[in-house]
């Protein structure tokens, strides 16, 4: 039975027994031909152990030259700040640290002017908020107090000013935010303007190696496929089984790491030789800038109340329409047990759109839709979080939810903006060197001449790092 792929690299030897580079194939899939001579030997009792996948239907790859990657996302385009303080009439806005990690600076002043008409409302020491909402006009603009706050004075359009606000909490912060302004007649014009905001974040590739190597004497392990290249040359390439699974196991790992690593910390005592910097995975992302929801599965045994918390925060951000699921089996069944509690609801109208609106290519790639509140979800079972063999034997983590499409930012290199998938991954490439997944041979065995040593070395490198891009519509679901 004869095999045709994409090998067109290759060259087949017209009989067994012929050990050169030009026709070893390093990612022989077992799948794509019956080999009952192996399969006899070896039974798969794990099934296929492999978990990538994950990123290539969510993701998309694309070369990159340097060695970090800045991005710039849009801020909102309205004013609001939050745990604001208020004393009298004078607001103090604390700015956090920037979404980079740099400090807020010197010259951060909170962006309102006067004449801007603003909204009020108080909130309790646990942020929920409470009580009335007040109106007022801003009188003293925004103006700088030190290095991480600023202050601003407005005055109260409501007899009792703004102590119904602080009062009724017991804690004196606020949310404000400005939604007009208002001016006496033949007064001047707005003082002032606000220039755009926006958020850079970076990430930095990482390297990633593995081996595999075979002395001379045990090549017995090699095997043989007979092939038909889509060139029309025929014959035979050969293969190890051993170097296979190793080259499995090394794509794995290029997808876990993408999804598990963490920057390396300043306190963490790791030389330089040790860890470079580490890189940001998916799951620090989304820590540190996305959504979190804690138990998830638990919330859906009693109703869908958990469920559309979550989709009133997909309406404060983004609100993308189509959203991927990616959860353990535990959560997939709440889904599927409060779904069912709804006599089906939700099932029908899915529009399918990610999968050129067929729900027969969704369910091929082991998908199932439902719609709510206005938004689709596709949800699959993740092997990476049930196998035990990976993170089934963890349980912090229920699943993460991905909004599909693309994302538009700002590219500091291009000078412009660009449309993104909301996640990548960028790999380092350059016109001479493709590090995306660089696969060679040395030793004195299977037709490479390289060394002295009796032996065949196949040697796999990668430099790459996640990007995701609008954190904001994400969310890490957590146990």
């Amino acid at each position: 039975m004869a095999l045709t792929t994409g090998i067109e690299h290759l060259t087949p030897s017209p009989s067994k027994g012929q050990l050169f580079q030009g026709n070893y194939i390093t990612n022989f899939d077992f799948t794509n031909q019956f080999l009952p001579d192996v399969y006899e030997k070896q039974a798969e009792i794990y099934g296929n152990r492999s978990i990538s996948g994950f990123l290539k239907l969510v993701s998309a790859e694309m070369p990159s030259a340097s060695d970090e990657i800045r991005w710039v996302e849009q801020g909102r385009l309205h004013i609001a700040y939050k745990n604001v303080a208020i004393s009298t009439n004078t607001f103090t806005v604390t700015f956090d640290t920037l979404p980079d990690g740099t400090s807020a600076g010197t010259a951060q002043v909170p962006a309102v002017r006067v004449g801007q008409t603003i909204m009020v409302q108080g909130l309790t020491s646990a942020g929920a908020h409470t009580g009335p909402v007040q109106r007022g006009v801003v009188t003293t603009a925004g103006a700088n107090a030190n290095s991480t706050t600023g202050t601003f004075v407005a005055k109260c359009l409501e007899a009792a000013n703004w102590n119904a606000v602080t009062g009724a909490s017991g804690f004196n912060k606020a949310t404000v935010l400005v939604y007009g302004s208002e001016f006496a007649k033949g007064s001047d014009g707005m003082t002032g303007e606000i220039d755009a905001v926006y958020q850079s974040y970076t990430n930095k590739p990482m390297i990633l190696k593995d081996n595999y190597a075979i002395n001379g004497s045990d090549t017995a392990q090699i095997g043989w496929i007979e092939v038909t290249s889509e060139n029309g040359a025929s014959g035979y390439l050969w293969y190890l089984q051993s170097e296979h699974e190793t080259r499995q196991r090394f794509e794995d790992y290029l997808e876990m790491s993408m999804i598990e690593s963490v920057k390396k910390a300043s306190g963490s005592t790791l030389s330089a030789s040790e860890s470079p910097g580490g890189t940001e995975g998916l799951f620090a992302a989304l820590t540190g800038r996305g959504n979190v929801y804690t138990d998830l599965s638990t919330d859906l045994a009693s109703n869908m109340n958990g469920f559309d918390t979550i989709l009133k925060q997909l309406d404060k951000n983004g609100a993308i329409e189509e959203n991927m699921l990616y959860i353990d089996k535990t959560l997939s069944l709440a889904i599927d047990d409060a779904l069912a509690a709804k006599n089906s609801y939700g099932t029908g109208g899915t529009s399918y759109g990610v999968f050129n609106n067929s729900e027969e290519m969704a369910l091929n790639l082991g998908f199932s839709g439902f719609r709510r509140g206005g938004y689709d979800f596709y949800k699959t079972d993740w092997k990476y979080l049930n196998d035990f063999g990976t993170r089934g034997q963890f349980s912090d983590i229920e699943g993460v939810l991905i909004p599909a499409g693309t994302s538009t930012v700002y590219d500091q290199e291009l000078g412009q903006n660009i449309k993104r998938p909301f996640l990548h991954v960028r790999y380092r490439a350059s016109e001479t060197d493709d590090r995306k997944m660089k696969t060679w041979i040395t030793g004195s065995v299977g037709g490479s001449y390289t060394t002295t040593t009796d032996e065949m070395r196949v040697s796999f490198l990668s430099e790459r790092c996640l990007i995701v891009q609008g954190a904001n519509n994400f969310f890490l679901l957590k146990d």
